[in-house]
């Protein structure tokens, strides 16, 4: 059965049916009706939640509840995400899982609340320090927000890796209907590494310090072991008449809404353009970028800031054909006319 829910309220169901019963945050527009609907439900299935007094008090509590095994979520908006920068960093050096959501709105600074995509770099190259990875899941729809949030549970207890959702504010505000279908339950690894005492077992100790050097790299070369396999098994992206196309345009979430309806209408007129949406930011999908970069005449990545997904198109591609952008940015939405008239520059010859 399918039920009209806000994208915000929808991550917190499914969060909720995904097993989540920890959740610290802390206010911030335009996500603030997610952790509203979490207060108001989890007493319901006695689920934990709690403002933080600080989104930097938050994610160290985070921290906590994923180091003793809890399935646990925080969330916040661009200038929030930031200030939890050196904990993600921290939980990322702990391989602990959890899941952290980035509805996204304009900047740099405060901005405004509108929708924006400038935290594309923050979230694919690590804002915090040091050498770490997030894998980072961007839905363009309240039915996709519902099974990629589900999904970032189970990666993040797979891998042992905190998972980010990365939204904006037209996702997190709009109603569309979804459903919460039965899922297939994956085999995960058992967590017996958390800190949870010592009955009956081994002592398990939870750390991101070592002062050692060679033990420090050590560990970053475990790490990236494991990013290594992520890359390899986790790349997801949606490719839409791309066998064809003489230009393909990639763009995600909230953008790639706007092209696909420009998409359309420009194959309704004989124009031949496709589209590749990238469902992971990271690990970006570049092995299905490769196998078009021989066969169409060009590229157009759409994003909604100034150019930073279009680093990694640009790396995919790899000098195998022209790549150009087109961008709106501080909170403003291209529209479908705009794509429109860019991709017809392109298939006519021209170049911006």
């Amino acid at each position: 059965m399918k039920i009209l829910m806000k994208g915000n309220e929808a991550i917190g169901e499914a969060a909720i049916r995904a097993g989540c019963r920890f959740f610290f945050g802390y206010p911030i527009t335009p996500q603030s009706e997610l952790p509203a609907y979490l207060a108001r439900k989890f007493p319901e299935v006695g689920g934990t939640f709690l403002q933080a007094e600080s989104e930097i008090a938050a994610i160290n509590m985070v921290y906590g509840a994923a180091g003793a095994g809890a399935r646990v979520m925080t969330s916040s908006s661009s200038p929030g995400i930031s200030l939890k920068q050196e904990g993600i960093s921290y939980i990322a050096g702990a391989e602990l899982p959890c899941v952290i959501v980035n509805i996204a709105r304009g900047g740099p600074g405060l901005g405004d609340i509108q929708p924006a995509q400038s935290d594309y770099f923050q979230a694919t190259k690590g804002g915090g320090h040091g050498d770490y990875k997030l894998i980072v899941l961007a839905p363009a729809s309240v039915q996709e927000i519902v099974d990629l949030v589900m999904d970032a549970f189970d990666l993040a207890d797979l891998y042992r890796n905190p998972v980010m959702i990365i939204g904006d504010g037209a996702l997190g505000q709009m109603m569309e209907p979804v459903e919460f279908k039965e899922r297939k339950k994956i085999k995960l690894p058992p967590k017996d590494w958390t800190t949870t005492g010592m009955m009956g077992r081994k002592q398990n100790l939870i750390n991101t310090l070592d002062l050692d050097p060679e033990g420090l790299e050590r560990h970053n070369l475990k790490l990236k072991k494991k990013y290594d396999e992520i890359k390899k098994k986790e790349q997801r992206c949606e490719v839409i008449d791309c066998d064809d196309a003489e230009v393909i345009v990639v763009a995600y979430g909230t953008a790639a809404r706007v092209v696909q309806t420009a998409q359309k209408r420009l194959r309704k007129e004989g124009v031949k353009v496709g589209i590749i949406r990238p469902i992971t930011l990271w690990p970006f999908p570049e092995k299905t970028i490769k196998q078009y970069r021989d066969k169409v005449d060009s590229f157009l990545t759409v994003e909604m800031s100034t150019g930073q997904m279009v680093e990694d198109v640009e790396l995919a591609v790899g000098g195998k054909a022209p790549v150009y952008f087109y961008g709106r940015t501080g909170g403003m939405i291209p529209t479908p006319g705009e794509i429109t008239r860019e991709v017809k520059k392109l298939a006519s010859g021209g170049c911006k």
